[in-house]
């Protein structure tokens, strides 16, 4: 998921229009929502500080935003909660008998 598909997401999530969400980051109220779309779609990327500041209004991490690195850790845990949010997927742990663990995916409607 692209960093604009991620940001209409979490303003989904959180209820917001793309004009208010626009204007909390400093966008002019007249152009917010315009601006806004630009993102959303991919027309336009937004730099680090632009990233920072929406992360901060829609009250993510702004790795919650980037197109995660699974080779790290943030990067691979921001990319399970999107799993998690999008497909309603938990990752669970059984320990057998022998203390061998094993990681599954559930879906939350099972």
């Amino acid at each position: 998921m692209a960093i604009g598909e991620r940001i209409h997401f979490f303003r989904i999530m959180r209820g917001m229009t793309q004009k208010y969400l626009g204007m909390l980051v400093g966008f002019p109220e007249r152009s917010a929502d315009v601006r806004l779309a630009q993102y959303e779609t991919g027309s336009r990327k937004p730099k680090a500080d632009l990233t920072a500041a929406l992360a901060q209004a829609l009250d993510v991490a702004p790795q919650a935003l980037d197109i995660p690195d699974i080779d790290s850790y943030i990067g691979l845990m921001h990319t399970l909660f999107t799993l998690e949010d999008i497909y309603g997927l938990t990752v669970g742990r059984q320990i057998d008998g022998n203390a061998n663990s094993e990681l599954f995916f559930r879906h939350l409607s099972y």
